[in-house]
């Protein structure tokens, strides 16, 4: 798989990803070879440095995750995190309090119409890792994936959860096919290439784990076998090998924020791999972003053990006898981070005018901000929670 630097034939490191091919109707499609490539990926002192420090980055956030008291109460927001980032690349312009607002059924007319795409890529992804259990990694999976991220929403009449039986192509905005950018391989070629790329994904060759996710992620993405959602459906299939593989227990690592911030190198390091063959060149922006998200991802779960602390202490000397339900209403914001005061009477099972006391403590205190102006259907916001996983302005009102 893997090979000193040096020397490599311009020809043979030009095709070793795949090949251009005229097609019947006058246009080229470009048809991938399999994994992993040949002649092998050169590792230079570069892209193995690259290597062991996402290798150790990642190990660092899983560690930092695992430090966390119910860990599982904070991946629903990691989770979120993703899933606006990834849908963002795609043109979606739902942020992750408009995402949180419509879980809580608050009513908006300026909220973006196509959260409900972003509510389903949360949807698809939980659905994908609890799938993990009882299926592998594999196109059958990937396709009921599929189904759930289009279900309902933009690209439904797409053929969720099908292969797509027509050509496709990539390119600007009403390009038509002669002028697109890149085209994918022809329907025609579809199972065998993801057939070719399951046996990868299992296959017992000795290839480090992160290299093996980066080459299926681009493989996937090249092959675009879908009509709509490719790119999200590639991007969540490496949470779904890193998850597999046991490298982080938790879906933690928004590895779309790398993408997003960089766009542009993104999709030229992808179509440098079809172009040129230049694996190299792909496999270090993919690590370099492991290693950055997976930094970010770690100080986001140190700051959040650090919040939780300092809030329960709030908590514990501004409550009183109550402490013991605020810190159960404390752990049920880490999760859904938006409550109203029926919820907190349902939590804690007190009375009415109890949950009501205990949320205006929490107010008084600075842990919540009224978030609608209203007098009755009140929400009430984990506003400094959210702040640690939001790129944007955050306000306590609308």
């Amino acid at each position: 798989m893997f090979k000193a630097a040096g020397g490599m034939n311009s020809d043979s490191r030009k095709f070793r990803s795949g090949r251009y091919v005229q097609q019947s109707a006058g246009y080229r499609a470009f048809i991938p070879e399999k994994l992993p490539p040949h002649p092998p990926i050169q590792i230079d002192e570069e892209l193995q440095f690259l290597l062991s420090k996402a290798d150790r980055a990642l190990g660092r956030l899983d560690g930092s995750i695992q430090t966390l008291p119910h860990p599982d109460l904070f991946v629903a927001m990691y989770i979120r995190k993703e899933a606006v980032l990834s849908s963002q690349i795609e043109g979606t312009q739902s942020s992750l309090r408009d995402v949180l607002a419509a879980e809580a059924r608050i009513l908006s007319p300026t909220r973006p119409d196509d959260v409900g795409e972003v509510l389903n890529y949360v949807n698809a992804m939980n659905y994908g890792l609890e799938r993990l259990v009882t299926l592998p990694v594999s196109i059958r999976l990937i396709r009921e994936i599929h189904e759930r991220l289009l279900s309902g929403v933009r690209g439904r009449e797409q053929s969720p959860g099908e292969l797509r039986r027509t050509q496709n192509w990539i390119g600007p905005a009403g390009c038509t096919l002669g002028e697109a950018s890149f085209v994918p391989p022809p329907s025609h070629e579809l199972s065998r290439l993801l057939g070719d790329l399951e046996h990868f994904l299992h296959s017992e060759e000795p290839i480090p784990l992160l290299v093996r996710i980066g080459l299926a992620h681009a493989q996937f993405e090249t092959i675009h076998p879908f009509l709509d959602g490719n790119g999200r459906i590639g991007r969540l299939l490496i949470t779904l090998l890193l998850c597999r593989s046991d490298v982080l227990q938790k879906p933690v690592l928004y590895l779309s924020h790398f993408f997003k911030q960089h766009r542009q190198e993104y999709y030229d390091c992808l179509q440098a791999i079809r172009d040129e063959g230049d694996w190299e060149r792909w496999m270090r922006f993919f690590l370099e972003g492991i290693f950055e998200v997976s930094q970010q991802a770690a100080e986001t779960a140190r700051q959040i053990l650090l919040l939780r602390e300092r809030h329960r202490q709030i908590i514990t000397e501004s409550c009183g006898r109550a402490a013991s339900n605020g810190h159960r209403v404390l752990d049920f914001l880490f999760e859904l981070p938006i409550v109203s005061v029926r919820e907190v009477q349902d939590l804690t099972g007190s009375s009415y005018q109890a949950a009501n006391n205990l949320v205006a403590q929490f107010v008084q205190q600075g842990v919540l901000h009224e978030m609608t102006g209203q007098r009755r259907n009140r929400r009430f916001l984990y506003s400094e929670y959210i702040r640690l996983f939001h790129d944007g302005p955050m306000t306590h009102a609308k």
